[in-house]
């Protein structure tokens, strides 16, 4: 039976739920995943369900297959949790229902509480519509898709990302936000490059923020949106090891769980990495907390 370890250093920080993000280990299926979280003492984990990119390996992980079932099994034995799920693109094309019915019905069968949306429609009219219907449908399964805007995307920062959140207020979306049931995704790596500020953090609605992405980063910035999608899919840096403020954009936030989203150009085992990922984190986000906890004495 797999068992998950408690009560190291690499544990839970400030009582902030950690979570793996696939890209950080992207060569382990689901199952593998879940046991490289416990092993390292994650609370939680996210689930890649869709392929991002061409050069993914195909995974039978849409439907309650041998490995999805796998999956529950190893859940249900560390007692993991499944912070989200990924990823859906909107795209001039979509068909809400039919194209993401089974994923989203996939996610419930596994206990996910949100999914990773990215805009892939130049219509913001029409994303912002395509939005609202999934945020509906999300709903009768249990989950809250976030907008996650990259500046490779056709949503490139948190205000183009706001404003479509705003045209779906009281449908039920989430830009890691939440009026409507759904919300928007702050990832530390877009956040810097977009030359967001903490003031632009501080004014969104908290209700619209459910969690965050964290790693680090590179100085100076990518010049080019080829450079920016590398570092954003390849190299970015452990938490703390960069010259993005994650300190400051987490105490500019609501206090949500956290996902470690950094995959680094390092050749260790996965996990080695993952541990590595999540002692970083852990430091980053307890000096984080420990500032709002100052600042609000």
């Amino acid at each position: 039976m797999l068992r998950r370890h408690r009560g190291s250093a690499d544990g839970r920080a400030a009582g902030r739920p950690i979570s793996l993000a696939p890209l950080t280990v992207l060569e382990l299926s689901p199952p593998e995943l879940v046991a490289c979280a416990a092993e390292a003492g994650y609370d939680g984990v996210g689930l890649r369900l869709i392929r991002a990119t061409a050069e993914e390996p195909v995974r039978p992980t849409i439907g309650r297959t041998p490995m999805i079932r796998e999956t529950r099994r190893r859940l249900d034995d560390t007692g993991l949790f499944v912070l989200d799920i990924e990823v859906l693109r909107l795209r001039p094309d979509t068909r809400v229902r039919d194209d993401f019915g089974p994923f989203l019905e996939t996610g419930a069968y596994l206990g996910a509480s949100q999914v990773l949306v990215t805009g892939n429609d130049p219509d913001h009219s029409r994303l912002g519509d395509n939005l609202a219907q999934l945020a509906h449908l999300a709903r009768d399964f249990g989950v809250v898709p976030n907008l996650e805007p990259m500046p490779w995307t056709e949503v490139r920062d948190l205000d183009e990302a706001a404003r479509i959140l705003q045209r779906c207020a009281g449908s039920g979306a989430g830009v890691l936000v939440d009026a409507i049931h759904a919300g928007v995704l702050v990832d530390a790596i877009h956040y810097d490059r977009a030359l967001t500020t903490t003031a632009d953090l501080a004014a969104l609605p908290p209700e619209w923020v459910h969690y965050v992405q964290i790693c680090d980063g590179v100085l100076p910035r990518p010049t080019s949106v080829e450079e920016l999608r590398f570092q954003g899919r390849n190299a970015r840096l452990l938490p703390g090891e960069g010259g993005i403020d994650i300190v400051a954009m987490l105490q500019a936030l609501p206090c949500v769980p956290v996902s470690v989203e950094a995959p680094v150009r390092w050749r260790a085992p996965a996990g080695v990495r993952a541990r590595a990922a999540l002692r970083a984190a852990r430091d980053v986000v307890s000096r984080a907390d420990a500032g709002r906890l100052r600042l609000s004495a």
